[in-house]
């Protein structure tokens, strides 16, 4: 009965030996193998932590297994040992039942992610990669049968992991202040554009490939991807940006389903660019989806759409970074005017609140835009604004800069608006009249001067009754802006004569105090 217990005991400590003999065992083949299947390389990876960009940090391939094993494995990278990173065999060299199994194991090999930052690094693998990412779009150019949904998720995987990342830091970070400076500049390239060129046209073909199917797509293809697509909106590399569009264009177009969500998606981008940050690279693109969209739009127009016009399209008007989108800005609002013209009215007001002050420049690009939207507004809503809207043409005319007033003058040349205008006429020539009159006789700039000559002779010759009045009412205030400032220069005269006298014997001028009346009510 002893020598059957006793018999059990070294038996049970070698079981336990091997046991631990078996798991170190595995630790290191798991570790130190260096025949790892390409198949395995999206099995190695951690698909939620190697959203980023570039390397993940070279580490020893024999962590565990001591210094010595180290030394004799080679680096390792997203998990993958660099020294089994090898190219896989072409679609042409197997059989068609097995190419579907290649093209996922083709997609697991290029989750690995290199390091560009250093052009010397990782070479041949690099290039291994580039040309597994291009037989993938071959192949997927090729695909003649629907994409099953476990070949979906692989590709969505392969995308996510190579293209979600944290964009670089911006270095300008003055660049919205000189919006103009920054045209001028060159754009910040991504250095691993040669790899992430590859895998946007791969995501492109994707998505418009008829052998995708979007009712099994969306599932892969959903709100947070496409979130995460509008954060890379953000990117310096312009190149990336008209990527983005494309695919985002495409995706709105193929799931009608995410619509709703991606205009609520690019609402947010465009408040947080107009009330906080007033930074993004991406604006002038997104824009350009939006023209497109808006030009779908049915009629009639839903309010949602309405508010995004007043909330979102007009308020762009404000950033001191226009000029980098604001031909697609303006495209856009005349879109919405062309759709329901009684939309004019709100947009000219709108065009007026953010109306610049100091910025010749800008009000140029106002005006350009202003003649867009009135050659779509119709004579309803053009009576609602003529009043406000001809206070800040006036202004215009009178300006100095001699772009912005010829800029302003120009709107005459218009047939469209020069026929509002007359139609208008008693409510428009008392208001333009005086800055016509001035720039006539002051302006120093010779074609401003000669364009306000041909408007007057417009209004002259369609109604000389209301011209003469418009005339004798300028040359009567002119008369009474006369009086007034002789009156100032009198009042200012005997002013400086008191203090003259008070300034021989150091007596002080006093100034009597006048306090405002106080009201009794409420005591």
């Amino acid at each position: 009965m002893f020598k059957q217990i006793l018999s059990k005991i070294p038996r049970k400590s070698s079981k336990s030996s091997e046991n631990r003999e078996h798991k170190n065992a595995s630790s290191a083949g798991l570790n130190a193998s260096s025949s790892v299947r390409k198949s395995d390389v999206g099995s190695n990876r951690t698909s939620n932590n190697q959203h980023n960009m570039g390397a993940n940090g070279a580490s020893s391939a024999g962590q565990n297994q001591g210094k010595k094993v180290s030394r004799t494995v080679d680096t390792m990278m997203n998990g993958v040992m660099l020294s089994s990173y090898e190219a896989l065999p072409s679609f042409r060299d197997v059989p068609s039942s097995e190419k579907q199994s290649l093209f996922i194991r083709k997609l697991n090999m290029c989750c690995v992610l290199f390091d560009f930052h250093d052009p010397t690094k990782n070479l041949r693998e690099k290039e291994v990669k580039r040309q597994t990412l291009l037989e993938l779009v071959d192949y997927l150019s090729s695909a003649n049968g629907k994409f099953s949904e476990n070949v979906m998720l692989e590709i969505i995987k392969m995308v996510s992991v190579n293209l979600f990342r944290s964009l670089a830091a911006q270095p300008r970070e003055n660049k919205v202040i000189e919006a103009f400076d920054v045209e001028d500049e060159e754009p910040l390239m991504d250095a691993s554009w040669p790899h992430l060129q590859i895998v946007y046209e791969f995501l492109l073909r994707f998505v418009a490939s008829p052998e995708t199917d979007a009712k099994l797509a969306k599932r892969y293809v959903d709100h947070s991807f496409v979130l995460k697509l509008l954060d890379l909106f953000d990117s310096e590399d312009p190149r990336e940006r008209e990527y983005l569009k494309t695919i985002l264009h495409r995706i709105y177009g193929k799931f009608m389903v995410h619509r709703p969500y991606i205009r609520k998606a690019i609402n947010h981008i465009f408040y947080q660019f107009i009330f906080e940050t007033e930074k993004h690279n991406g604006i002038a693109e997104l824009l350009e989806i939006l023209g497109s969209i808006i030009n779908g739009f049915a009629l009639p127009l839903k309010e949602e759409h309405k508010l995004f016009l007043v909330r979102a399209l007009i308020p762009l008007h404000k950033p001191r970074c226009l000029p980098m989108y604001h031909q697609q800005l303006s495209y856009c609002i005349t879109q919405f005017v062309e759709k329901d013209c009684k939309l004019a009215d709100s947009v000219i007001r709108g065009l007026l609140k953010y109306w610049p002050i100091t910025n010749s420049s800008k009000e140029v690009m106002y005006l350009s835009e202003l003649e867009e939207v009135l050659e779509a507004t119709q004579l309803p809503e053009f009576q609602r604004s003529v009043v406000p809207l001809f206070r800040q043409i006036a202004r215009c005319l009178n300006s100095s800069h001699f772009q912005v007033a010829e800029r302003a003058l120009f709107l005459w040349n218009n047939d469209h608006i020069e026929n509002l205008i007359k139609q208008n006429c008693k409510v428009i020539l008392p208001i333009v009249f005086p800055a016509l009159e001035k720039n006539a006789r002051n302006h120093w700039n010779q074609a401003v001067h000669s364009l306000t000559l041909n408007v007057r002779k417009i209004f002259s010759d369609l109604d000389p009754e209301l011209f003469e009045e418009c005339s004798l009412k300028f040359q009567e205030d002119e008369s009474q802006e006369e009086e007034m400032r002789a009156k100032r220069e009198a009042t200012w005269k005997r002013l400086e004569e008191i203090a003259a006298e008070k300034a021989k014997s150091s007596e002080p001028v006093l100034v009597p105090l006048i306090l405002p009346a106080r009201t009794t009510s409420g005591l």
